[in-house]
């Protein structure tokens, strides 16, 4: 946040003369391994990396032009670092990176070997999580594997490059591939536009949209009400406002009543208006995926989530995992969280009566729109407890 066409030539003996013909070899399964799901959508793999013995957490990111390592991780692991002036850029700032070059990741039945991963910072990553980030897959494994991704079993199948049998139904996206995959989508709301998108699994959430491609298309009904929020991405934390929007059509599929994120491109991921932003995998998991990169193909099927009811929630809240403990670090102004009485480094204790201290369980607990949660911080040497009226983004 990715291709290499396979092809055999041989030699043909038909009726007695020989033909030269290109023939696309037969695509074959290598492994099948499994993945979980963080809220939001975000997937996880575990992967090690050369002998090493620890199982590493790499986010799966069609948006990731390129495949990277957490510092810490590098740094724990000894790696020696080589200094380049190469850049990478997400929402939230740009950086130089170190690489580590020609290193081998295995996966379940599964070894790429020669890969250079650039070296990122994601310790804020892990904090929102509440799970250790080690690194991101992006295009430098994509690019050599058609990967098959099924969200009703929560598993990857990956194939070699060529001739693969797609099901039944479904439809076939034709991305343009240059590193990422761009589609197509149409946004139907104040007016209709209809725009090129990152088709980005690594994206928790289900779109974001540039404010010059909203400001521009004039999409988002003036009347709508927006509201102030803070994401995490490369380079640290940005704001930006979460809404709705009336329809968004993938192919012939539609949903109604979109939570979508709008933010200020300021170091033009987008590269607007050659596109209006990302499709994340809030939306993407409700279709079993096959990305064929090699083939520049992507084939979504409707899947068992596909009427998933989607996350209204907003708390104006920013939790983060801080060793060991799960603190408050931001509070929007006036947001439900402010009224709430909600202070920065107020440390959570239960959600609703659960002290399971689980980062990923307090989030679902807060996701349910409309409701109310009681919520127990330690603010210093006291217990508070607070209750948190869950705003809906479309109230």
């Amino acid at each position: 946040m990715k291709l290499v066409l396979a092809s055999i030539f041989c030699f043909q003996l038909t009726f007695a003369f020989a033909q030269k013909h290109s023939i696309t070899p037969i695509s074959k399964r290598i492994t099948k391994l499994p993945f979980t799901m963080l809220t939001g959508g975000t997937i996880i793999i575990k992967a090690q990396l050369d002998s090493f013995e620890d199982t590493l957490n790499f986010v799966l990111d069609t948006g990731s032009g390129g495949i990277s390592l957490d510092s810490v991780t590098t740094d724990y692991l000894q790696l020696p670092r080589v200094k380049t002036d190469r850049s990478i850029r997400g929402i939230a700032g740009m950086r130089t990176v170190d690489f580590v070059y020609k290193r081998s990741l295995k996966l379940v039945g599964l070894t790429v070997d020669s890969l250079d991963f650039h070296i990122n910072n994601y310790d804020i990553l892990t904090s929102a999580y509440g799970v250790k980030i080690d690194g991101v897959i992006g295009y430098s494994f994509f690019r050599r594997f058609i990967v098959k991704m099924n969200y009703d079993d929560y598993t990857i199948e990956i194939y070699k490059p060529g001739t693969i049998k797609y099901p039944a139904g479904g439809y076939m996206l034709h991305p343009d591939f240059n590193m990422l995959p761009v589609v197509a989508a149409t946004i139907i709301d104040n007016t209709t536009s209809k725009e090129n998108f990152i088709f980005d699994t690594g994206a928790g959430l289900n779109m974001l949209l540039s404010d010059e491609y909203v400001s521009d298309s004039s999409i988002i009904n003036k009347k709508r009400k927006q509201f102030s929020t803070q994401a995490e991405g490369l380079g640290g934390k940005k704001m930006m406002n979460a809404t709705v929007i009336k329809k968004v059509a993938l192919g012939p599929y539609k949903f109604r009543w979109v939570p979508v994120y709008i933010f200020k491109d300021e170091f033009n991921v987008t590269s607007y208006p050659k596109m209006g932003g990302v499709i994340g995998n809030d939306i993407l998991r409700r279709f079993n995926l096959i990305i064929n990169y090699p083939d520049k193909k992507i084939h979504i099927k409707p899947n068992s989530h596909f009427f998933d009811d989607f996350d209204y929630s907003y708390t104006g809240l920013g939790l983060y995992q801080i060793d060991g403990l799960i603190r408050i670090e931001d509070v929007v102004v006036g947001s439900p969280a402010d009224k709430a009485g909600f202070k920065p480094d107020d440390i959570i204790f239960s959600v609703d009566n659960n002290f399971t201290l689980n980062m990923q369980v307090y989030k679902q607990l807060m996701q349910n729109a409309g409701s109310a949660v009681k919520i127990i911080v330690k603010r210093g040497d006291e217990f508070v407890t607070l209750n948190l009226d869950i705003q809906h983004l479309m109230h």
